[in-house]
Protein backbone atom coordinates (compact mmCIF):
# COMPACT_ATOMS: atom_id res chain seq x y z
CA UNK A 1 0.00 0.00 0.00
CA UNK A 2 1.22 3.66 -0.90
CA UNK A 3 0.93 6.33 1.36
CA UNK A 4 1.52 10.72 0.77
CA UNK A 5 4.25 11.75 2.95
CA UNK A 6 3.97 15.63 3.93
CA UNK A 7 7.04 17.04 5.44
CA UNK A 8 6.98 20.16 7.14
CA UNK A 9 10.60 22.33 7.72
CA UNK A 10 10.42 23.81 10.51
CA UNK A 11 12.86 23.94 13.76
CA UNK A 12 13.41 21.91 16.34
CA UNK A 13 11.47 24.88 19.23
CA UNK A 14 8.51 24.71 17.22
CA UNK A 15 8.02 20.62 17.11
CA UNK A 16 5.78 19.77 20.25
CA UNK A 17 3.99 22.92 18.89
CA UNK A 18 3.33 21.68 15.29
CA UNK A 19 2.27 17.85 16.96
CA UNK A 20 -0.07 19.54 19.40
CA UNK A 21 -1.74 21.43 16.14
CA UNK A 22 -1.36 18.19 14.19
CA UNK A 23 -2.94 15.66 16.60
CA UNK A 24 -6.05 18.74 17.22
CA UNK A 25 -6.49 17.82 13.25
CA UNK A 26 -6.88 14.41 13.66
CA UNK A 27 -3.54 13.23 12.20
CA UNK A 28 -1.44 10.44 14.67
CA UNK A 29 2.02 9.35 14.51
CA UNK A 30 4.14 11.96 13.80
CA UNK A 31 7.95 11.57 12.97
CA UNK A 32 10.36 14.24 13.99
CA UNK A 33 13.89 14.05 12.61
CA UNK A 34 16.64 16.57 13.72
CA UNK A 35 20.37 16.56 15.03
CA UNK A 36 19.39 17.40 18.81
CA UNK A 37 21.85 14.98 20.74
CA UNK A 38 20.09 12.22 23.04
CA UNK A 39 20.49 12.84 26.51
CA UNK A 40 21.33 10.06 29.34
CA UNK A 41 17.73 9.32 30.19
CA UNK A 42 16.76 9.20 26.63
CA UNK A 43 19.76 7.09 26.29
CA UNK A 44 18.37 4.59 29.42
CA UNK A 45 14.99 4.24 27.90
CA UNK A 46 16.86 2.50 25.01
CA UNK A 47 18.09 -0.73 23.72
CA UNK A 48 20.29 0.77 21.24
CA UNK A 49 23.44 -0.28 21.93
CA UNK A 50 25.24 1.91 19.26
CA UNK A 51 23.80 5.33 18.44
CA UNK A 52 24.52 7.19 15.27
CA UNK A 53 27.31 10.09 14.98
CA UNK A 54 24.81 13.12 14.09
CA UNK A 55 26.06 16.31 12.29
CA UNK A 56 25.89 19.83 14.19
CA UNK A 57 22.03 20.51 15.69
CA UNK A 58 21.36 23.71 13.36
CA UNK A 59 18.46 23.90 15.06
CA UNK A 60 16.21 22.53 11.96
CA UNK A 61 13.82 20.05 12.07
CA UNK A 62 11.50 17.84 9.88
CA UNK A 63 8.12 16.72 11.09
CA UNK A 64 6.68 14.68 8.76
CA UNK A 65 3.01 12.72 8.95
CA UNK A 66 1.63 9.84 6.76
CA UNK A 67 -1.88 9.92 4.28
CA UNK A 68 -3.76 7.53 2.38
CA UNK A 69 -2.39 7.74 -1.18
CA UNK A 70 -5.10 8.70 -3.77
CA UNK A 71 -7.45 10.68 -1.52
CA UNK A 72 -8.19 13.80 -1.61
CA UNK A 73 -6.59 15.59 0.89
CA UNK A 74 -7.05 19.08 -0.33
CA UNK A 75 -8.82 20.32 2.83
CA UNK A 76 -6.73 18.80 5.27
CA UNK A 77 -3.83 20.67 4.17
CA UNK A 78 -5.30 23.71 4.00
CA UNK A 79 -6.26 23.42 7.82
CA UNK A 80 -2.59 22.34 8.21
CA UNK A 81 -1.01 25.35 6.19
CA UNK A 82 -3.37 27.50 8.74
CA UNK A 83 -2.28 25.72 11.77
CA UNK A 84 1.47 26.29 10.96
CA UNK A 85 1.05 30.35 10.17
CA UNK A 86 -0.94 30.82 13.46
CA UNK A 87 1.69 28.83 15.47
CA UNK A 88 4.24 31.47 14.56
CA UNK A 89 2.18 33.63 16.89
CA UNK A 90 3.81 31.94 19.54
CA UNK A 91 7.28 30.11 18.64
CA UNK A 92 9.97 30.64 15.61
CA UNK A 93 8.36 28.05 13.10
CA UNK A 94 10.94 28.88 11.03
CA UNK A 95 10.43 28.15 6.37
CA UNK A 96 6.85 26.42 7.49
CA UNK A 97 6.71 25.15 4.14
CA UNK A 98 5.56 21.44 3.02
CA UNK A 99 6.64 19.23 0.93
CA UNK A 100 5.07 15.93 -0.24
CA UNK A 101 6.33 12.72 -1.32
CA UNK A 102 5.35 8.73 -1.76
CA UNK A 103 6.15 6.33 0.14
CA UNK A 104 5.48 2.26 0.24
CA UNK A 105 3.99 0.56 2.83
CA UNK A 106 7.45 -1.64 4.43
CA UNK A 107 7.43 -4.51 6.49
CA UNK A 108 10.22 -2.64 8.47
CA UNK A 109 10.36 -5.32 11.02
CA UNK A 110 11.48 -8.26 9.12
CA UNK A 111 13.11 -6.69 5.78
CA UNK A 112 16.78 -6.44 7.22
CA UNK A 113 16.39 -10.06 7.15
CA UNK A 114 17.55 -9.89 3.59
CA UNK A 115 20.77 -8.41 4.75
CA UNK A 116 21.46 -11.24 7.76
CA UNK A 117 23.62 -14.69 6.30
CA UNK A 118 24.96 -17.33 7.72
CA UNK A 119 29.14 -16.62 8.72
CA UNK A 120 31.61 -17.80 10.82
CA UNK A 121 33.73 -16.78 13.74
CA UNK A 122 36.46 -19.11 13.88
CA UNK A 123 34.86 -22.40 14.21
CA UNK A 124 31.66 -20.73 15.57
CA UNK A 125 28.66 -20.94 12.38
CA UNK A 126 26.13 -17.86 13.88
CA UNK A 127 23.30 -18.39 11.28
CA UNK A 128 19.88 -16.81 11.29
CA UNK A 129 17.17 -19.02 12.50
CA UNK A 130 14.69 -18.57 8.75
CA UNK A 131 18.32 -20.36 6.62
CA UNK A 132 18.36 -23.92 6.31
CA UNK A 133 21.38 -25.54 7.86
CA UNK A 134 23.93 -26.77 4.51
CA UNK A 135 26.32 -29.41 5.54
CA UNK A 136 29.16 -27.94 7.67
CA UNK A 137 32.00 -28.97 9.79
CA UNK A 138 31.34 -26.46 12.40
CA UNK A 139 32.48 -27.68 15.66
CA UNK A 140 29.71 -25.13 17.07
CA UNK A 141 26.35 -23.97 15.57
CA UNK A 142 24.47 -20.72 17.02
CA UNK A 143 21.13 -19.89 15.87
CA UNK A 144 19.94 -16.58 15.79
CA UNK A 145 16.69 -14.27 15.68
CA UNK A 146 17.55 -11.16 16.95
CA UNK A 147 13.77 -9.56 16.42
CA UNK A 148 14.07 -5.94 17.56
CA UNK A 149 17.41 -6.62 19.98
CA UNK A 150 20.81 -5.82 19.30
CA UNK A 151 22.45 -9.45 18.35
CA UNK A 152 22.77 -10.77 15.18
CA UNK A 153 26.68 -11.73 15.52
CA UNK A 154 27.56 -9.34 12.81
CA UNK A 155 29.02 -6.16 14.46
CA UNK A 156 32.44 -6.36 15.19
CA UNK A 157 32.30 -5.67 18.71
CA UNK A 158 30.00 -8.52 19.32
CA UNK A 159 32.84 -10.48 17.34
CA UNK A 160 35.59 -8.99 19.58
CA UNK A 161 33.43 -10.67 22.40
CA UNK A 162 33.22 -13.99 20.91
CA UNK A 163 36.49 -14.55 20.62
CA UNK A 164 37.09 -13.87 23.80
CA UNK A 165 34.72 -16.47 25.39
CA UNK A 166 36.35 -18.78 23.18
CA UNK A 167 39.58 -17.77 24.61
CA UNK A 168 39.05 -18.34 28.14
CA UNK A 169 36.27 -20.40 28.54
CA UNK A 170 37.55 -23.47 30.08
CA UNK A 171 34.96 -26.40 30.20
CA UNK A 172 36.02 -28.33 32.41
CA UNK A 173 35.57 -25.72 35.24
CA UNK A 174 32.03 -25.17 34.83
CA UNK A 175 32.35 -21.40 34.75
CA UNK A 176 29.56 -19.54 35.58
CA UNK A 177 29.09 -16.46 32.95
CA UNK A 178 27.13 -12.59 33.82
CA UNK A 179 25.92 -10.97 29.65
CA UNK A 180 24.94 -7.45 30.94
CA UNK A 181 23.38 -5.52 28.05
CA UNK A 182 22.36 -9.02 27.20
CA UNK A 183 20.42 -7.72 23.76
CA UNK A 184 18.81 -10.78 21.57
CA UNK A 185 21.33 -13.53 24.36
CA UNK A 186 23.93 -14.31 21.76
CA UNK A 187 27.24 -13.62 23.78
CA UNK A 188 25.07 -16.32 26.79
CA UNK A 189 24.65 -18.76 23.84
CA UNK A 190 27.86 -18.78 22.56
CA UNK A 191 29.19 -19.20 26.37
CA UNK A 192 27.06 -21.94 26.75
CA UNK A 193 27.92 -23.55 23.63
CA UNK A 194 31.42 -22.97 24.11
CA UNK A 195 31.25 -24.95 27.51
CA UNK A 196 30.02 -22.61 30.11
CA UNK A 197 28.38 -24.01 33.02
CA UNK A 198 25.40 -21.42 33.14
CA UNK A 199 24.54 -17.52 32.09
CA UNK A 200 22.80 -15.26 33.65
CA UNK A 201 22.20 -12.09 31.57
CA UNK A 202 20.52 -8.25 32.12
CA UNK A 203 19.07 -5.79 29.69
CA UNK A 204 17.01 -3.00 30.37
CA UNK A 205 14.74 -3.47 27.61
CA UNK A 206 11.87 -6.38 27.90
CA UNK A 207 11.99 -6.92 24.18
CA UNK A 208 15.56 -8.34 24.49
CA UNK A 209 13.92 -10.46 27.65
CA UNK A 210 11.57 -12.54 25.45
CA UNK A 211 14.31 -12.36 22.49
CA UNK A 212 16.98 -13.74 24.54
CA UNK A 213 14.75 -16.53 25.87
CA UNK A 214 13.43 -17.63 22.51
CA UNK A 215 17.02 -17.78 20.88
CA UNK A 216 18.39 -19.55 24.00
CA UNK A 217 15.14 -22.04 23.47
CA UNK A 218 16.13 -22.35 19.77
CA UNK A 219 19.48 -23.44 20.89
CA UNK A 220 18.34 -26.39 22.84
CA UNK A 221 19.57 -24.86 25.83
CA UNK A 222 17.78 -25.68 29.25
CA UNK A 223 16.10 -23.15 30.94
CA UNK A 224 18.05 -24.00 34.03
CA UNK A 225 21.39 -22.58 32.51
CA UNK A 226 20.34 -19.54 31.09
CA UNK A 227 18.24 -16.83 33.64
CA UNK A 228 17.50 -13.06 31.88
CA UNK A 229 16.47 -10.04 34.13
CA UNK A 230 14.90 -6.94 33.02
CA UNK A 231 16.90 -4.21 35.31
CA UNK A 232 19.84 -1.75 35.53
CA UNK A 233 22.93 -3.34 37.30
CA UNK A 234 24.24 -0.05 37.79
CA UNK A 235 21.27 1.63 39.81
CA UNK A 236 19.23 -1.85 41.18
CA UNK A 237 20.10 -3.22 43.97
CA UNK A 238 17.67 -5.72 44.11
CA UNK A 239 18.71 -6.99 40.61
CA UNK A 240 22.77 -6.63 42.00
CA UNK A 241 21.38 -8.73 44.49
CA UNK A 242 19.25 -11.38 42.41
CA UNK A 243 22.01 -11.88 40.33
CA UNK A 244 24.61 -12.59 42.96
CA UNK A 245 28.12 -11.08 44.05
CA UNK A 246 31.31 -12.50 43.54
CA UNK A 247 30.13 -15.78 41.93
CA UNK A 248 31.13 -15.48 37.94
CA UNK A 249 33.96 -16.33 36.15
CA UNK A 250 33.15 -14.41 33.01
CA UNK A 251 31.34 -10.77 32.87
CA UNK A 252 30.62 -9.98 29.34
CA UNK A 253 29.39 -6.18 28.36
CA UNK A 254 28.92 -5.43 25.00
CA UNK A 255 27.52 -1.70 25.52
CA UNK A 256 28.61 1.60 24.80
CA UNK A 257 31.86 3.06 26.59
CA UNK A 258 29.80 5.46 28.71
CA UNK A 259 27.86 2.38 30.38
CA UNK A 260 31.16 0.62 30.95
CA UNK A 261 32.98 3.26 32.82
CA UNK A 262 30.47 3.38 36.17
CA UNK A 263 29.92 -0.39 35.56
CA UNK A 264 33.41 -1.07 36.15
CA UNK A 265 32.91 -0.92 40.08
CA UNK A 266 29.91 -2.82 40.26
CA UNK A 267 31.12 -5.78 37.96
CA UNK A 268 34.43 -5.92 40.17
CA UNK A 269 32.10 -6.85 42.85
CA UNK A 270 30.36 -9.65 40.73
CA UNK A 271 33.14 -11.65 39.78
CA UNK A 272 35.55 -14.00 41.36
CA UNK A 273 38.70 -13.59 42.32
CA UNK A 274 40.24 -14.49 39.44
CA UNK A 275 37.44 -13.62 37.25
CA UNK A 276 37.83 -11.86 33.46
CA UNK A 277 35.65 -9.03 32.59
CA UNK A 278 35.29 -8.76 28.92
CA UNK A 279 34.51 -5.99 27.65
CA UNK A 280 33.20 -3.84 23.87
CA UNK A 281 31.36 -1.47 22.46
CA UNK A 282 34.15 0.77 22.97
CA UNK A 283 34.62 3.54 20.29
CA UNK A 284 38.72 4.12 19.64
CA UNK A 285 38.70 7.63 20.93
CA UNK A 286 36.91 6.39 24.33
CA UNK A 287 39.64 3.75 24.72
CA UNK A 288 42.04 5.55 27.26
CA UNK A 289 38.85 6.53 29.46
CA UNK A 290 37.65 2.79 29.38
CA UNK A 291 40.97 1.86 30.46
CA UNK A 292 41.64 4.07 32.95
CA UNK A 293 37.69 3.08 34.76
CA UNK A 294 38.46 -0.76 34.39
CA UNK A 295 41.44 -0.14 36.32
CA UNK A 296 40.36 2.41 38.96
CA UNK A 297 37.36 -0.28 39.41
CA UNK A 298 40.42 -2.64 40.67
CA UNK A 299 40.92 -4.98 37.72
CA UNK A 300 44.38 -5.85 36.00
CA UNK A 301 43.96 -5.33 32.10
CA UNK A 302 45.28 -8.65 30.20
CA UNK A 303 44.96 -7.49 26.73
CA UNK A 304 43.15 -5.37 24.21
CA UNK A 305 42.24 -5.71 20.39
CA UNK A 306 40.81 -3.53 17.99
CA UNK A 307 38.54 -4.31 15.00
CA UNK A 308 38.04 -1.29 13.04
CA UNK A 309 37.04 1.47 15.07
CA UNK A 310 35.71 -0.59 17.85
CA UNK A 311 37.79 -1.65 20.85
CA UNK A 312 38.15 -4.97 23.19
CA UNK A 313 39.36 -4.87 26.52
CA UNK A 314 39.65 -7.86 28.92
CA UNK A 315 40.39 -7.58 32.44
CA UNK A 316 41.37 -9.77 35.62
CA UNK A 317 40.06 -9.60 38.91
CA UNK A 318 43.48 -10.56 40.94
Amino acid sequence: MKWKKYTIQTTTAAEDYLSAMLDELGIQGVEIENNIPLTKADQADMFIDFLPELPPDTGSSAVSFYLEYGADHSKLLGEVKKGIELQRQFVDVGEGTVTSSETEDIDWMNNWKAYFHSFKIGDILIKPTWEELKDDNSACVIEIDPGISFGTGKHETTQLCIRQLCKYIQKEKRMKVLDIGCGSGILSIAALKLGAFRAVGTDIDENCMNSARENTAMNHISEDRAHFYKGNLIEDAVLQETVGTECYDIAVANILADVIIPMAPVVFRHVKKGGIFITSGIIDFKEEEVKEAITAAGFHILEINHEGEWVNITAVKE
